[in-house]
């Protein structure tokens, strides 16, 4: 039993004790923690891809979009396959600026890419299924046209509704345009995008005259179709045509679209084998510029 001294004494301990611990706490206490702050909305634009259509020979015919806005630009390659084959290679680098710089799409624009409206066209010269690298091209200059045409042997950029003839023409020589206007897949797949999205401007890809042809189905190009052209051959330095005067052509995708009041151009790149990137980056600007929404 404790006496009354030894009572005293365990009194003092607890307190000596007690006050070292409150005084370990109080110097101790963990920092106050700031409010956990709010993630910021992702500033990355959205990008979506949706398989078209598919070529003669069963290949996907894709269609990669980038933003949310709702007006929308849309941009092809590879309508003449592989004998352009560095339209197809402008388009994939385009695809990789923009997964690349998510916040270039401006507001209120969605911007739509299909990098080979050919596939076969492009298999038949480069010997690859999707994407290749300028490295997978044969060495030599394609003057032949070999795959320009898609698997029937039409040329894809004569089978649209406007003026539509079963033969036109490419370099004055005869081209097969198909069985009837959009007798072919792959210009039925350009087609029913064109007509789903509706977009403000289309520009085709095509090589090699270093030119932006407006577009047009008689009676001459729009206004619409005139600012679209000369936007990005300004600032791309490429030459205009307010109409395409080399040889006759009919059923043209350009034309087409003019037809049912969709603006488009043709770009053609300066040669077969570049790709002209600065250039054309420049030609987008201008139009992410002339198409942007007003803030």
């Amino acid at each position: 039993m404790l006496t009354t001294r030894g009572v005293v004494a365990l009194a003092v301990v607890l307190l000596v004790v007690c006050g070292g611990v409150a005084a370990y706490l109080h110097f101790h206490k963990p920092a106050p923690q700031a409010p956990a702050e709010v993630p910021a909305a992702p500033v990355a634009a959205a990008s979506t891809s949706e398989v078209i259509g598919t070529s003669v020979q069963g290949r996907a015919i894709t269609a990669y979009t980038y933003g949310t806005g709702p007006t929308h630009l849309l941009f092809v390659g590879g309508m003449h396959g592989g004998y352009e084959w560095n339209s197809v290679l402008l388009a994939y680098q385009f695809m990789d600026y923009l997964a690349a710089n998510p916040d270039a799409v401006p507001a209120g624009l969605s911007v739509t890419v299909v990098p080979a409206a050919n596939p076969d066209g492009v298999f038949a010269y480069i010997g690859k299924e999707g994407r290749f690298t300028a490295a997978d091209v044969p060495a030599g200059a394609d003057t032949a046209g070999v795959g320009r045409k898609n698997a029937h042997d039409v040329d894809l950029n004569r089978n649209f509704g406007c003026h539509w003839a079963p033969t036109s023409t490419w370099q004055n020589k005869p081209e097969s345009a198909g069985t009837a206007a959009f007798s072919e897949p792959e210009a039925q797949a350009i087609r029913d995008l064109a007509v789903k999205l509706q977009p403000a401007a289309v520009v085709f890809w095509h090589s090699a005259s270093g030119t932006v042809y407006a577009a047009e189905c008689g009676g001459g190009a729009s206004d619409a179709d005139l600012a679209l052209m000369n936007a990005y051959a300004k600032a791309a330095g490429y030459k205009t045509s307010a109409v395409f005067d080399a040889y006759p052509i009919t059923g043209d995708s350009e034309g087409w679209l003019a037809s049912i009041g969709i603006p488009a151009v043709t770009v053609e790149l300066t040669t077969h084998d570049a790709v002209e990137w600065d250039k054309n980056l420049a030609g987008i600007k201008a139009l992410f510029a002339l198409y942007a929404p007003a803030s």
